[in-house]
């Protein structure tokens, strides 16, 4: 059972891997196989099709993502502490894959968004899935922040989605730059769509 499990396990690292690297369109099984140095036939042992493997990495990644994303949105620190704990993990997490492959990879939902949504439905509800999930994770920090009266937004979800949205098209442009340091304005900018009130030089502790 072990191995089996490892053989899978093999098959999903080296998937997500390649996806990064160079989409899903352009892979086929052999390739993928051949990276996870396991034979052809245990790709169809554990999933029916390439689409079906695509959505394993998809689930796989969300469930690395949403612990940590539950860990610094659900800490003690103070709702604008942890948004902004969470674009600085962001950004850390987009450096170190650039240190260890020479590229920024961008975000794997992202990435698949823009290749995949209008060509597999099963794929696509799941993305939107993943990312309401975000948003509405991120929805409770702004009604936190909203209650404290650190916000001036009306609709807590609608900032939220925009909030990630803005986490989402920085990281993109990261990745089309292949700088990190695109992502260095993220925080003002959330300030801003956020109408924070307190001034900005105030919070530069945070």
């Amino acid at each position: 059972m072990g191995r089996t499990s490892d053989a899978r396990e093999k098959i999903l690292g080296a998937a997500q891997s390649l996806i990064e690297l160079r989409g899903y369109s352009a892979l086929g099984v052999a390739e993928i196989c051949k990276t996870a140095g396991v034979p052809k036939g245990s790709f169809y042992y554990f999933f029916e099709s390439k689409e079906a493997l695509a959505l394993a990495v998809l689930d796989e990644h969300w469930a690395s993502q949403q612990a940590t994303w539950t860990r610094i949105l659900n800490s003690a620190a103070e709702p604008l502490q942890r948004l902004r704990r969470l674009f600085e993990e962001t950004e850390a997490g987009q450096l170190a894959g650039q240190q260890s492959c020479g590229t920024v990879s961008g975000c794997l939902f992202g990435n698949l968004t823009l290749e995949m949504s209008n060509q597999t439905e099963a794929i696509r509800a799941r993305l939107q899935e993943i990312f309401d999930a975000q948003v509405g994770m991120v929805a409770s920090v702004v009604a936190e922040a909203l209650e404290r009266k650190e916000v001036t937004v009306i609709d807590t979800r609608e900032a939220a989605r925009s909030v990630v949205a803005q986490l989402e098209g920085q990281v993109l442009f990261a990745k089309l730059y292949n700088n990190t340091h695109r992502l260095g304005p993220l925080w003002a900018n959330c300030l801003a769509l956020l109408g924070a009130r307190a001034p900005q030089e105030s919070m530069a502790g945070i």
